[in-house]
């Protein structure tokens, strides 16, 4: 075998490789996003409850009620979105 074989067949396998991934590079980076999006969502809903001595009116902000699992939401519907978005080739 000389050089030139080789290096054919090495880019056969490395070809063969990339197409092995059931995503495309696109798709993990809206995973990504996706992913940061659920976890601010979260970190928007945390805070401090009521407790038996203490009554904490946060509890009911519009942040945590209808904006935080809002953002949480979009997020797990981007997920389904990237996952099923098909890679250009």
């Amino acid at each position: 075998m000389d050089n030139k074989e080789i290096l054919k067949s090495e880019e056969k396998e490395s070809q063969a490789s990339k197409s092995q991934f059931a995503l495309g590079k696109q798709n993990y980076l809206l995973i990504a996003i996706s992913f940061i999006l659920i976890v601010v969502g979260f970190v928007l809903m945390m805070g401090s409850g009521s407790t038996e001595e203490a009554y904490n009116p946060d509890i009911f902000s519009t942040r945590r009620i209808v904006i935080a699992p809002t953002i949480t939401f979009i997020g797990f519907v981007c997920i389904i979105f990237a996952i099923l978005r098909k890679p250009k080739n």
